[in-house]
């Protein structure tokens, strides 16, 4: 239950942070980029880093597909997001959908993907 909350307070943190850039005239994008990469390192739950490798991340995961290989298109992680795909759950319940698009959209960018 405190893993739980911890993780709510850096998706709270993440959101104010990118609303503050967002306020203060700071890139959109990279509001976004910063919410996205929270989301896939440690905010989702559980969080993508566990299973997927994504360099910009720092994340080594051996279970799911490598982003840095598979550089998907933003639309192809929503849908998977939304869905789950094999053993990946869907994150529907526990992520808006302002989430997973940032989150698509920075596992996208970061990977060298189309957005």
């Amino acid at each position: 239950m405190q893993l739980r909350f911890a993780l709510a307070r850096i998706v709270v943190g993440a959101a104010l942070a990118m609303a503050l850039a967002t306020a203060f005239g700071a890139d959109d994008d990279a509001a976004q980029m910063a919410l996205g990469k929270t989301l896939f390192t440690v905010g989702a739950v559980p969080p993508c880093a566990t299973c997927h490798t994504l360099k910009d991340a720092g994340a080594t995961g051996a279970i799911g597909p490598s982003f840095d290989d598979l550089q998907p298109a933003a639309d192809r992680v929503v849908a998977a997001l939304k869905s789950g795909i094999g053993a990946m759950p869907s994150y529907s319940a526990s992520l808006s959908e302002a989430q997973m698009r940032a989150l698509a959209r920075y596992v996208a960018k970061a990977s060298g993907g189309a957005r």
